[in-house]
């Protein structure tokens, strides 16, 4: 039951999250976005090679 109630939480926060950040003027530009996906795959490694190393320890 409280994995309903978590995923109704989610899904309502998603529908008014959405339409806000849609509405703002708020624009990110190509080469902002290339800089913040050059920093993705990199950070997500070092996050995997730091929960292997907890699930060891």
């Amino acid at each position: 039951m409280e994995v309903i109630i978590l995923l109704a939480v989610l899904f309502g926060l998603l529908a008014i999250v959405v339409p806000l950040l849609e509405r703002s003027k708020m624009r990110i530009s190509n080469e902002d976005a290339a800089k913040w996906a050059r920093w993705i795959w990199p950070l997500m490694g070092i996050l995997l090679f730091i929960q292997l190393i907890r699930m060891l320890f």
